[in-house]
């Protein structure tokens, strides 16, 4: 959901060559956007039975379970430098505890739809930070039109013109914020982390080690232990983990490497798409014609956003 990098890149894998891997990225992406998608159904049905930092806590303790098995069979290291930990710790705040967490509260009181759709801002926050911060990084004409479109896509679903009656402001607000620390996040680690020379895998490890010792130190001091443990909250906060967080980073960091981060970024435009969908085939709510008209514009945009530039 977050959090997204290549040679020319946002994040630590800067120094990893582009290479093809047996599987074609666009599976990959399908994938990982079919992953991320149900995870604001996940995150809803595990804030149903636990408090919002537990459902944090447990996806993050899962998804870093995931990496450490990844990084035991590649034999991978943790990276090494206190400069390094420093801000990977920095990173692991606004990528993954802050965002995370912000999601989880926010759907106490909104739809998991909205909040997938609130996610879908961050290329936009993203594309207006860059403008200030990465003036290396202006986006083309063409790139801005298919955000634009896909953002257009976004509302489409949404049904904007029918007005918000009904939205709770608050959760609404932590959403958006929620969205908005990826696209900070990713300058940051952009800043200080690219080019270390240490394997993404081994990057994303420490990160996700770094925010479920956050986690770990924040959450008793704002929950209790609970007296009873609820099954399929717990199933969905594992699934949120081990898929929604590990395997979802593993897929989202080999994509980015491959094919940009301009690319793999549009996978946020699928994610309210497919959320809504969710919605839909378990939760039985009601499909409206704007969903299908939405999904097809986002598509359109998504398509824009990745065609090259004429020479």
């Amino acid at each position: 959901m977050s959090a997204v990098t290549t040679p020319r890149t946002d994040t630590p894998t800067a120094t990893i060559p582009r290479r093809r891997t047996a599987l074609d990225w666009r599976i990959r992406f399908g994938v990982l956007s079919l992953i991320w998608g149900f995870s604001f159904l996940l995150i809803k049905v595990g804030t149903e039975g636990y408090a919002p930092f537990q459902v944090t806590f447990g996806r993050l303790l899962f998804g870093t379970a995931v990496l450490a098995a990844a990084m035991a069979v590649k034999r991978e290291r943790l990276p090494r430098g206190a400069r390094t930990w420093g801000h990977l710790a920095v990173a692991a705040f606004l990528l993954n505890a802050l965002p995370f967490s912000l999601f989880a509260y926010s759907e106490l009181t909104i739809p998991s739809t909205l909040a997938g759709i609130c996610n879908a801002t961050s290329p936009l926050w993203g594309m207006a930070l860059s403008l200030v911060a990465l003036s290396e990084d202006r986006p083309t004409r063409r790139r801005v039109a298919g955000l634009g479109i896909g953002f257009l896509g976004v509302l489409t679903v949404l049904g904007v013109w029918q007005g918000f009656h009904g939205l709770d402001a608050t959760g609404t607000a932590m959403a958006l914020l929620a969205s908005l620390s990826y696209p900070i996040g990713w300058i940051y680690v952009r800043r200080t982390l690219a080019g270390t020379g240490h394997s993404h895998l081994s990057m994303t490890g420490a990160q996700l080690l770094l925010a479920t010792t956050q986690l770990a130190l924040v959450t008793p001091l704002f929950t209790t232990l609970p007296s009873h443990f609820p099954v399929l909250p717990l199933l969905a906060i594992v699934a949120l983990g081990a898929l929604g967080t590990g395997l979802a980073m593993l897929l989202q960091y080999g994509i980015v490497a491959e094919v940009g981060p301009t690319t793999a970024q549009m996978v946020t435009y699928f994610i309210p798409v497919i959320a809504t969908a969710a919605g839909v085939a378990i939760l039985g709510e009601s499909l409206s014609w704007s969903t299908p008209v939405g999904a097809v514009i986002v598509l359109a945009g998504a398509a824009l956003t990745q065609a090259k530039p004429r020479r």
